[in-house]
Protein backbone atom coordinates (compact mmCIF):
# COMPACT_ATOMS: atom_id res chain seq x y z
CA UNK A 1 0.00 0.00 0.00
CA UNK A 2 1.54 3.28 -1.00
CA UNK A 3 1.86 6.16 1.04
CA UNK A 4 -0.05 8.86 1.09
CA UNK A 5 1.31 12.04 2.04
CA UNK A 6 -1.02 14.23 4.17
CA UNK A 7 -1.35 18.27 3.66
CA UNK A 8 -0.75 20.67 6.52
CA UNK A 9 -4.31 21.59 6.71
CA UNK A 10 -5.20 17.47 7.06
CA UNK A 11 -2.37 17.49 10.02
CA UNK A 12 -3.64 20.71 11.99
CA UNK A 13 -7.22 19.51 11.50
CA UNK A 14 -6.43 16.33 12.89
CA UNK A 15 -4.71 18.18 15.81
CA UNK A 16 -7.00 20.53 17.11
CA UNK A 17 -9.83 17.84 16.53
CA UNK A 18 -7.11 16.07 19.33
CA UNK A 19 -7.36 18.83 21.76
CA UNK A 20 -10.68 19.81 21.32
CA UNK A 21 -11.28 15.88 22.11
CA UNK A 22 -8.72 15.61 25.43
CA UNK A 23 -10.79 19.48 26.43
CA UNK A 24 -14.06 17.80 26.07
CA UNK A 25 -12.62 14.38 27.99
CA UNK A 26 -11.10 16.57 30.65
CA UNK A 27 -14.83 18.19 31.29
CA UNK A 28 -16.11 15.21 31.81
CA UNK A 29 -13.54 13.33 33.64
CA UNK A 30 -12.56 16.42 36.24
CA UNK A 31 -16.20 16.18 37.84
CA UNK A 32 -15.74 12.76 38.45
CA UNK A 33 -12.20 12.94 39.89
CA UNK A 34 -12.68 15.97 42.00
CA UNK A 35 -14.64 13.94 43.89
CA UNK A 36 -12.67 11.44 43.94
CA UNK A 37 -9.90 13.77 45.42
CA UNK A 38 -12.09 15.28 47.60
CA UNK A 39 -13.09 11.69 49.47
CA UNK A 40 -9.43 10.95 50.20
CA UNK A 41 -8.47 13.92 51.03
CA UNK A 42 -7.40 15.46 54.61
CA UNK A 43 -10.53 16.86 55.79
CA UNK A 44 -8.57 20.23 57.40
CA UNK A 45 -6.47 20.81 54.51
CA UNK A 46 -9.83 19.95 51.79
CA UNK A 47 -11.64 22.84 53.50
CA UNK A 48 -8.61 25.40 52.98
CA UNK A 49 -8.38 24.54 49.49
CA UNK A 50 -10.32 26.24 46.91
CA UNK A 51 -10.58 26.12 43.28
CA UNK A 52 -9.43 23.10 40.37
CA UNK A 53 -8.02 20.17 42.58
CA UNK A 54 -5.53 18.20 40.41
CA UNK A 55 -4.77 15.72 43.35
CA UNK A 56 -5.68 14.84 46.69
CA UNK A 57 -5.20 17.33 49.73
CA UNK A 58 -3.14 15.26 51.83
CA UNK A 59 -4.45 11.84 52.46
CA UNK A 60 -7.38 10.10 54.75
CA UNK A 61 -9.93 7.36 53.85
CA UNK A 62 -11.51 8.51 57.35
CA UNK A 63 -14.49 9.80 55.27
CA UNK A 64 -14.69 6.22 53.91
CA UNK A 65 -14.84 4.41 57.40
CA UNK A 66 -17.35 6.56 58.32
CA UNK A 67 -19.73 6.14 55.83
CA UNK A 68 -19.52 1.85 56.13
CA UNK A 69 -20.16 2.77 59.61
CA UNK A 70 -23.07 4.66 58.96
CA UNK A 71 -26.09 1.62 58.92
CA UNK A 72 -27.81 4.16 56.92
CA UNK A 73 -25.71 3.14 53.85
CA UNK A 74 -25.90 -0.39 54.41
CA UNK A 75 -29.23 -0.79 54.39
CA UNK A 76 -29.74 1.04 51.47
CA UNK A 77 -27.18 -1.22 49.55
CA UNK A 78 -29.73 -3.67 50.19
CA UNK A 79 -32.79 -2.60 49.51
CA UNK A 80 -31.16 -1.19 45.94
CA UNK A 81 -29.67 -4.05 44.71
CA UNK A 82 -32.67 -6.26 46.24
CA UNK A 83 -34.40 -3.68 43.98
CA UNK A 84 -32.07 -4.02 41.43
CA UNK A 85 -31.59 -7.46 41.10
CA UNK A 86 -36.20 -8.13 41.01
CA UNK A 87 -36.08 -5.49 38.30
CA UNK A 88 -34.10 -6.83 36.12
CA UNK A 89 -35.77 -10.22 36.65
CA UNK A 90 -38.95 -9.06 35.88
CA UNK A 91 -38.68 -5.96 33.60
CA UNK A 92 -36.10 -8.46 31.36
CA UNK A 93 -39.09 -11.24 31.75
CA UNK A 94 -41.77 -9.02 30.90
CA UNK A 95 -39.91 -7.24 27.66
CA UNK A 96 -38.85 -9.89 26.40
CA UNK A 97 -41.95 -11.81 26.36
CA UNK A 98 -43.49 -8.58 25.27
CA UNK A 99 -40.92 -8.01 22.38
CA UNK A 100 -41.21 -11.74 21.03
CA UNK A 101 -44.72 -10.75 20.42
CA UNK A 102 -44.48 -8.21 18.64
CA UNK A 103 -42.10 -9.23 16.86
CA UNK A 104 -44.01 -12.37 15.36
CA UNK A 105 -45.22 -11.96 11.83
CA UNK A 106 -49.35 -12.79 11.11
CA UNK A 107 -50.28 -11.64 14.50
CA UNK A 108 -53.63 -10.44 15.37
CA UNK A 109 -54.14 -6.96 16.15
CA UNK A 110 -50.55 -6.41 16.75
CA UNK A 111 -50.20 -2.96 14.70
CA UNK A 112 -53.11 -1.58 17.16
CA UNK A 113 -51.39 -3.13 20.40
CA UNK A 114 -48.73 -1.48 19.37
CA UNK A 115 -50.20 1.48 19.05
CA UNK A 116 -51.24 1.28 22.36
CA UNK A 117 -47.81 0.81 23.26
CA UNK A 118 -46.76 3.49 21.93
CA UNK A 119 -49.32 5.69 23.07
CA UNK A 120 -48.30 5.62 26.41
CA UNK A 121 -44.91 6.86 25.95
CA UNK A 122 -46.28 10.42 25.02
CA UNK A 123 -50.00 10.47 27.47
CA UNK A 124 -50.22 9.58 30.83
CA UNK A 125 -52.64 9.94 33.69
CA UNK A 126 -50.44 11.95 35.71
CA UNK A 127 -48.41 11.50 39.14
CA UNK A 128 -51.59 11.57 41.09
CA UNK A 129 -53.64 9.09 39.08
CA UNK A 130 -50.21 7.06 39.54
CA UNK A 131 -49.58 7.32 42.83
CA UNK A 132 -53.14 6.06 43.75
CA UNK A 133 -52.98 3.12 41.44
CA UNK A 134 -49.86 2.21 43.14
CA UNK A 135 -51.92 2.73 47.03
CA UNK A 136 -54.59 0.70 45.72
CA UNK A 137 -52.75 -1.92 44.76
CA UNK A 138 -51.12 -2.22 48.13
CA UNK A 139 -47.65 -1.86 47.01
CA UNK A 140 -47.62 1.86 49.26
CA UNK A 141 -44.61 1.65 51.64
CA UNK A 142 -43.14 -1.39 50.03
CA UNK A 143 -40.33 -2.12 47.65
CA UNK A 144 -42.21 -3.90 44.99
CA UNK A 145 -43.39 -0.48 44.36
CA UNK A 146 -40.21 0.16 42.68
CA UNK A 147 -40.63 -2.72 40.70
CA UNK A 148 -43.76 -3.55 39.14
CA UNK A 149 -45.31 0.02 38.19
CA UNK A 150 -41.86 0.00 36.48
CA UNK A 151 -41.43 -3.09 34.75
CA UNK A 152 -41.82 -2.68 31.36
CA UNK A 153 -40.15 0.12 29.34
CA UNK A 154 -42.03 0.69 25.90
CA UNK A 155 -38.99 2.34 24.10
CA UNK A 156 -37.12 -0.69 25.70
CA UNK A 157 -39.53 -3.40 24.24
CA UNK A 158 -39.34 -1.59 20.87
CA UNK A 159 -35.78 -1.86 20.84
CA UNK A 160 -35.82 -5.28 21.64
CA UNK A 161 -38.64 -6.08 19.01
CA UNK A 162 -36.73 -4.63 16.04
CA UNK A 163 -33.66 -6.26 17.50
CA UNK A 164 -35.93 -9.87 17.66
CA UNK A 165 -37.15 -9.45 13.87
CA UNK A 166 -33.67 -9.02 12.41
CA UNK A 167 -32.92 -12.91 13.37
CA UNK A 168 -33.21 -14.92 10.27
CA UNK A 169 -37.56 -16.37 10.29
CA UNK A 170 -35.70 -19.49 8.85
CA UNK A 171 -34.15 -20.39 11.87
CA UNK A 172 -37.12 -20.37 13.82
CA UNK A 173 -39.10 -22.16 10.92
CA UNK A 174 -36.64 -24.88 11.68
CA UNK A 175 -36.95 -24.95 15.49
CA UNK A 176 -40.88 -25.16 14.71
CA UNK A 177 -40.78 -27.99 12.42
CA UNK A 178 -38.93 -29.81 15.18
CA UNK A 179 -41.34 -29.36 17.21
CA UNK A 180 -40.07 -26.21 19.29
CA UNK A 181 -42.67 -24.27 21.24
CA UNK A 182 -42.63 -20.08 21.44
CA UNK A 183 -41.06 -20.54 24.88
CA UNK A 184 -38.54 -22.57 23.61
CA UNK A 185 -37.49 -20.41 20.54
CA UNK A 186 -37.45 -17.52 22.72
CA UNK A 187 -35.39 -18.91 25.19
CA UNK A 188 -32.74 -21.68 23.06
CA UNK A 189 -32.68 -19.25 19.75
CA UNK A 190 -33.96 -15.73 20.39
CA UNK A 191 -32.56 -14.41 23.55
CA UNK A 192 -29.02 -16.24 23.01
CA UNK A 193 -28.92 -14.37 19.13
CA UNK A 194 -29.79 -10.64 20.94
CA UNK A 195 -27.06 -10.77 23.68
CA UNK A 196 -26.76 -7.46 22.30
CA UNK A 197 -29.55 -6.14 22.76
CA UNK A 198 -30.39 -7.63 25.92
CA UNK A 199 -27.19 -6.13 27.11
CA UNK A 200 -28.34 -2.92 26.31
CA UNK A 201 -31.50 -3.39 28.27
CA UNK A 202 -29.77 -4.68 31.41
CA UNK A 203 -27.11 -1.66 31.30
CA UNK A 204 -31.05 1.06 30.48
CA UNK A 205 -33.08 -0.92 33.03
CA UNK A 206 -30.34 -1.20 35.30
CA UNK A 207 -28.84 2.65 35.66
CA UNK A 208 -32.44 3.99 35.67
CA UNK A 209 -33.27 1.57 38.76
CA UNK A 210 -29.49 2.47 40.84
CA UNK A 211 -30.28 6.06 40.23
CA UNK A 212 -33.86 6.33 40.48
CA UNK A 213 -34.57 8.43 43.98
CA UNK A 214 -38.10 10.33 43.24
CA UNK A 215 -40.68 7.39 43.32
CA UNK A 216 -38.65 5.63 46.43
CA UNK A 217 -39.52 9.32 48.11
CA UNK A 218 -43.28 9.12 46.84
CA UNK A 219 -44.19 5.42 47.78
CA UNK A 220 -41.80 4.68 50.69
CA UNK A 221 -42.37 6.15 54.44
CA UNK A 222 -40.23 3.37 56.40
CA UNK A 223 -36.55 4.46 56.40
CA UNK A 224 -35.37 1.29 56.34
CA UNK A 225 -36.59 0.56 52.68
CA UNK A 226 -34.81 3.50 51.55
CA UNK A 227 -32.72 3.09 49.09
CA UNK A 228 -29.22 3.71 48.50
CA UNK A 229 -29.59 7.15 46.23
CA UNK A 230 -32.41 8.01 48.42
CA UNK A 231 -30.23 8.04 51.88
CA UNK A 232 -27.62 10.14 49.46
CA UNK A 233 -29.71 12.50 48.33
CA UNK A 234 -30.50 12.79 51.94
CA UNK A 235 -27.02 13.19 53.21
CA UNK A 236 -26.17 15.43 50.78
CA UNK A 237 -29.09 17.77 50.97
CA UNK A 238 -29.51 17.52 55.40
CA UNK A 239 -25.88 16.49 56.00
CA UNK A 240 -27.51 13.69 58.19
CA UNK A 241 -24.29 11.38 58.98
CA UNK A 242 -23.17 10.32 62.02
CA UNK A 243 -19.94 12.45 62.81
CA UNK A 244 -17.80 12.31 66.22
CA UNK A 245 -15.76 14.93 65.87
CA UNK A 246 -16.63 18.33 67.76
CA UNK A 247 -18.76 21.46 65.87
CA UNK A 248 -15.45 22.86 64.87
CA UNK A 249 -14.37 19.64 62.44
CA UNK A 250 -17.90 18.47 61.88
CA UNK A 251 -18.13 20.56 58.34
CA UNK A 252 -14.96 19.78 57.28
CA UNK A 253 -14.98 15.89 58.06
CA UNK A 254 -18.53 16.27 56.65
CA UNK A 255 -17.58 17.59 53.43
CA UNK A 256 -15.00 14.56 53.14
CA UNK A 257 -18.07 12.00 54.16
CA UNK A 258 -20.84 13.10 51.18
CA UNK A 259 -17.75 12.99 48.84
CA UNK A 260 -17.28 9.38 50.02
CA UNK A 261 -20.67 8.65 50.19
CA UNK A 262 -21.25 9.76 46.69
CA UNK A 263 -18.14 7.55 45.44
CA UNK A 264 -19.73 4.82 47.30
CA UNK A 265 -22.88 5.51 45.93
CA UNK A 266 -21.54 5.48 41.84
CA UNK A 267 -18.73 3.18 41.65
CA UNK A 268 -20.53 0.11 41.39
CA UNK A 269 -22.20 1.46 38.01
CA UNK A 270 -18.98 2.81 36.83
CA UNK A 271 -17.22 -1.11 37.38
CA UNK A 272 -20.13 -2.36 35.41
CA UNK A 273 -20.66 0.08 32.37
CA UNK A 274 -16.77 -0.94 31.01
CA UNK A 275 -18.37 -4.87 30.87
CA UNK A 276 -21.54 -3.83 28.85
CA UNK A 277 -20.62 -0.77 27.15
CA UNK A 278 -18.63 -3.20 23.78
CA UNK A 279 -22.44 -4.27 23.72
CA UNK A 280 -23.97 -0.89 23.69
CA UNK A 281 -23.71 0.39 20.40
CA UNK A 282 -24.22 -2.59 18.63
CA UNK A 283 -27.46 -3.37 20.42
CA UNK A 284 -28.48 0.16 19.74
CA UNK A 285 -27.82 0.23 16.18
CA UNK A 286 -29.87 -3.93 15.81
CA UNK A 287 -32.34 -2.78 17.95
CA UNK A 288 -33.34 0.64 16.25
CA UNK A 289 -32.10 0.08 12.44
CA UNK A 290 -32.65 -3.42 11.34
CA UNK A 291 -36.61 -4.62 11.09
Amino acid sequence: MAYVKRTTGEVIFDYANYIILAIITFLCLYPMLFVLFSSISDPGQLMRHSGIMFWPQGFSLDAYTRVFNNPNIIVGYRNTLFVLAMSLLVSLSLTSLGAYFLSRQNVMWKNALMFFFVFTMFFSGGMIPFFLQVRSLGLQNSLWALILPFSVGTFNMIIMRTGFQSIPASLEESATIDGAGHVRILLQIVLPLSKAVVAVMILFYGVSTWNGWFWASLFLQDRSLFPLQLILREILLTAEVQLDAGAGDAEAIGRSVRMATIVVATAPILLVYPFLQKHFAKGVMIGAVKG
